[in-house]
This record gives structure tokens, sequence and C-alpha cells, in this order.
């Protein structure tokens, strides 16, 4: 993509995103938090946790997105007897005698792990591997995925029976950790209406890998504010408790703090959060705006928060004031 300066290329990027956000909506009615965060988790090179119960048209999101931005796209539903090989890929042994790789679900640009708590850690692991090295190693030898990558699993809040709770070692993993809750009472009456009619939607194309990551390049390339930093990682600090920056909340409510992939996030959030709104350069209401979905998962409550009944969107609030 030629542009003669960065300016010109933030200025196209907007304009692509509110293209984007236009063209989703044509299939997916409200969720536009939901959505803004995704996009925003994608060009930012994370991943996202979705947590929401069934029904709410996350494998929807998840392959319209897909289908806006040109990739390729497979769904992998987590059970208690999927194998990591299952994801991965395998090695047989083929006519001429030689072993010969064949490539797992995993081998695409957007993964939807369904249900990622279904599975045995063994096979949790295998997949987050693959998040964070962006390659897998089967029999010694390392496959690179294909770029970008991008994974957006998700969790049923409801039933815990016969699941297996990611590791707090395993969520920093991700990004963001985004909740679903059920429409507006207006929002579902539209979703019946488009639902239960002959009528199918056709989405546009409107991206490819190429733009994807030169815009993810882009967005590394926004310059950031010695004070915006600070900010980032004074808001981190805070989480942890018993330490020199602790909040008193923290103190009285949290076990453990978040790490610094939490200050790093923030920072790399704040750049796209900046560049979708217009804007060069971040500033602290940006860091702000990503700054639930970024600590959600990070934060580990203690008995006391528990029993009183403090969530941690509750802490977090007492955190940015």
């Amino acid at each position: 993509m030629e542009f003669k300066t960065d300016v010109e290329a933030v200025d196209a990027f907007v304009k692509k995103y509110n293209q984007l956000r236009e063209e989703i909506a044509k299939v997916i009615v409200g969720q536009d938090e939901i959505v803004k965060q995704s996009l925003i988790s994608i060009f930012s090179q994370g991943h996202v946790l979705l947590v929401g119960v069934p029904g709410l048209a996350k494998t929807l999101l998840v392959n319209t997105i897909g289908e806006v931005l040109g990739l390729s796209y497979n769904r992998i539903q987590f059970t208690p007897d999927l194998m990591p090989s299952d994801i991965i890929g395998t090695e047989i042994l083929d006519e001429s005698r030689h072993f010969k790789f064949i490539k797992g679900p995993v081998f695409s640009n957007i993964i939807l792990a369904d249900e990622i708590n279904r599975t045995p850690p063994k096979t949790q692991s295998a997949l987050l591997e693959a998040m964070q090295e962006k390659a897998v190693t089967v029999a010694g030898t390392s496959y690179q995925l294909d770029q970008p990558f991008f994974v957006l699993a998700t969790q049923n809040p409801i039933e815990q029976e016969g699941t297996y709770p990611l590791p707090e070692a395993q969520l920093d993993r991700f990004m963001f950790n985004l909740i679903l809750d059920y429409p507006s009472f207006a929002e579902e009456v539209d979703v019946v209406k488009r639902t239960t009619v002959m009528q199918t939607v056709q989405v546009e194309k409107l991206l490819d890998a190429k733009e994807i990551l030169f815009f993810q390049q882009l967005v590394r390339k926004l310059p950031v504010a010695d004070n915006v930093v600070d900010y980032a990682v004074r808001l981190v600090s805070k989480t942890r408790p018993q330490t020199a920056e602790a909040h008193e909340w923290a103190n009285k409510y949290l076990n453990w703090g978040a790490g610094p992939r939490a200050s790093q996030y923030l920072i790399v959030g704040a750049k796209t959060h900046a560049a979708i709104n217009g804007k060069y350069s971040p500033d602290i209401e940006d860091v702000q705006a990503v700054a639930y979905p970024i600590l959600r998962h990070r934060i580990v409550r203690n008995y006391k928060a528990e029993a009183e009944q403090v969530g941690v969107d509750d802490i977090i609030s007492e955190l940015l004031k």
C-alpha cells in the first residue's frame, strides 16, 4: 500500500475501519462494542477471549469478520477427547514410506476456539503455543503459521461442570477478555425478523492479508508521549497488592495483579484505538478505553472481594478514578 506519509495512511485506516463496521453491521445486530474491540485486537496483533452464554452469535461474528477481512477461517469445537494433533496436525506415512505432515485447522488466519475450557490442559496448551510463537513444532520440525493470525476463544460462563478453566498464565496470552451480553429487546426483535426469512445477506470483502499486515505495522509506528506510557504502567502497577504502587483496593480485594504484558497491551491497544478515531498519537483517554478488557482477566480477586460481591470491573473502575 502506497501512502506519501503516515498521516495519510492513518486517514485511510479510519476510512477502512468505518467501512468494516458498516459491513459487519449488515449481519451482526448490536454488539457494537464487541465488534469494535475485536477489530482493535486484530489490528493490535492480539487475541480475544469471549465469555458469553450460548446462542449470542459468537460463531457468526467470527465468520463475518473473516469474510470482510478476506481471511481464511476455521472453527475448532473443543471437547474433552480433543487431542493436540487434532489442532496442529499430524504426520502420516505416505505411499513412498516417507513421513508427511498433514496440517491441522490451526493453519488458518482466524481461529474460533469454541468452548476452550472444555478440553484438557494438554490440548489447550497446543493452541496457546501457536498463539504465542505463531508457529507449531511437530517431530522436531517448526512450521510457521499463516499471517495475520488471530484466535477468538469462547467460554460459557454457566456450565462449569466438566470444564478445565484456563490457568492465569495462559489467560495472559489473550489481549482482551470481552463479556458478551444478551441483546436489548429492540435488537432481539431485529435479530428474529432478519433470521426467520429466506433472505441471506452477503458481505463484501474489504481488505486482504497484505493490507491488514500493513495497518498492523502502521499502528506500531504511532508515537506515544512519555506521560501516556507512565500512566499505563502506573495503572498496571496499582493492581499489584502489597507493592509500593498498590492501590488500597488492590491490597484489600486482590490476591494477584497484572503483569508487564498488560502494560504492553494497554499501549498497543491505545495506539489502535487512537488510530481508528483519526488521532495520530494516543492519549490517556485511549488507554482508559481499552483498560477493562485488558485488565479483566489479569487480576485475581480474593475471598473478601467475593464475600462482599465486589466484581472485577468494580475494582478496575476504582483504579481508573
